[in-house]
């Protein structure tokens, strides 16, 4: 048997950790983006014999299931969960939670595991599954302290009855199982009937229609709406259908989700936007006190915050979240441009000099749970990290962290023959954009700096 063990501090109490382990949501927080795997099952409450099936992608649709067991639950001290078939010859894994104070604890998480064919297994396997774990379980105490530092702040506040739109994306998910787990209750705002969930994840659902008038009934009981929803707009050539279609799935949709708020007497609607909003700027810093642009993408924000002004002239608190470009390897643009990168092939987007407003996807989550919970935010907030990069910088830096080369250049010209106009609008834009109103506020950063997010990110 070979065993890795793993101590942090947690600035909650030890009851307070294991409470937020309880939670079903707390398994999807709790595993590393690089990881292509997936919680496909939960039988049982949380407790002595439940079982947890997770799904990992081998390639393409292939995967193997991973099916583990709790037993020996200590209520407010441990946990813990047994392999019964998966990867290894014998897994099994002691969640500690050590009482370190009224309001700080200590997690621990002791793993036993036998690699499978033996000592060949540990000759060839052995030092990847030690460097896995490493990286693994770094992350998870650094998104479980994080998580549960965020809701803390926030501890003498009612938990939240919240409605998301676009709650199956890359951001939606990720929030909906962020809320879930620190207790608020989530409402999956989707499209068409609901269906029966394969398992309990912590949430509930509600059929919305976007393209047509939204019963209030819908959002009966929500303390806050966060509206999400919205067609792709790095995902395909811009032809005039698609640019139709990123304009009209956001302007008409909003207007009439911002109509059943108002009816439905919410009293909190969040509303995306992008930072796209203050168009190609150069090198002038923009705050949300700047003036807005003119091109496509920021005619596309204005149209889109726009019908936000309904909610807010009837009292509801309207938040509009524009948001900068979400750093994850899950999607988006670092999940578009890791391949190259990976191969050595990243290279300088024109001439390089072009401002990147990033955030990494947990500080963007982070972010949107600051602005639920923080009644003097209202209207447009930034949520960019405070420290934007060229995207020369940002190429060298992605480069580094993954140890490849970066040497590359793609002109403009190319660009625009192989995007169109999508080139100008996202690939050459400049946005230096800062989250003045998220510091003002109070809101910390995890990851202020470009290279430790993306080490963190990537499980480097």
């Amino acid at each position: 048997m070979e065993r890795f063990a793993v101590r942090s501090p947690v600035p909650v109490s030890a009851a307070a950790v294991f409470d937020w382990h309880a939670r079903p949501a707390a398994f999807s927080r709790l595993i590393p983006p690089w990881e292509r795997v997936t919680v496909r099952a939960i039988a049982g409450g949380f407790g002595d014999g439940q079982r947890v099936t997770l799904r990992a992608k081998i390639a393409g649709p292939v995967g193997k299931d991973w099916v583990a067991e709790l037993f020996e639950v200590v209520p407010g001290r441990q946990f813990r969960d047994r392999q019964l078939s998966g990867p290894f010859a014998a897994w099994t894994h002691t969640h500690r939670f050590q009482p370190a104070g009224p309001d700080a604890s200590v997690l621990e998480d002791d793993i036993e595991y036998r690699l499978p064919l033996g000592g060949l297994g540990r000759v060839f396997g052995g030092g990847f599954v030690r460097h896995k774990l490493a990286a693994m379980f770094a992350y998870r105490h650094a998104v479980t302290a994080s998580d549960l530092r965020r809701h803390a702040q926030f501890s003498a506040r009612p938990r939240l009855a919240v409605g998301i739109t676009g709650s199956s994306g890359l951001i939606g998910n990720e929030l909906a199982y962020f809320l879930s787990a620190g207790g608020h209750r989530v409402v999956r705002l989707v499209r068409g009937p609901v269906k029966p969930a394969a398992f309990d994840d912590g949430t509930t659902s509600r059929t919305w229609t976007p393209d047509a008038r939204l019963d209030p009934a819908t959002l009966a009981g929500l303390d806050a709406v966060v509206h999400l929803a919205g067609d792709g707009i790095a995902d395909g050539r811009w032809t005039a259908a698609k640019k139709a279609r990123i304009r009209d799935s956001r302007t008409g949709p909003t207007h009439r989700l911002a109509e059943a708020v108002v009816a439905a007497k919410v009293p909190v609607f969040l509303s995306a936007s992008a930072v796209g909003i203050y168009g190609s700027r150069g090198d002038e810093v923009l705050t949300e006190q700047s003036s807005l642009g003119h091109d496509f993408l920021a005619d596309v924000g204005k149209a889109w915050e726009g019908p936000t002004r309904l909610a807010a002239d009837a009292g509801v608190r309207v938040v509009n979240l524009r948001v900068g470009v979400v750093q994850t390897p899950r999607g988006g643009a670092l999940g578009k441009q890791l391949l190259a990168f990976q191969a050595g092939n990243g290279a300088v987007l024109g001439g390089g000099g072009q401002w990147v407003s990033w955030i990494t996807l947990n500080d963007l989550i982070g972010g949107i749970h600051h602005a639920l919970m923080t009644d003097s935010l209202s209207g447009p907030i930034n949520l960019t990290a405070p420290h934007p990069v060229t995207n020369r910088v940002y190429g060298r830096t992605l480069a580094a962290v993954l140890g490849r080369p970066f040497v590359l250049t793609v002109p403009a010209p190319v660009l625009r023959v192989l995007f169109g106009e999508l080139a100008d609008a996202a690939l050459l834009s400049s946005a230096c954009v800062v989250p003045t109103r998220l510091t003002e506020t109070g809101f910390a950063f995890d990851h202020p700096e470009l290279e430790p997010a993306l080490r963190s990110v990537l499980g480097r």
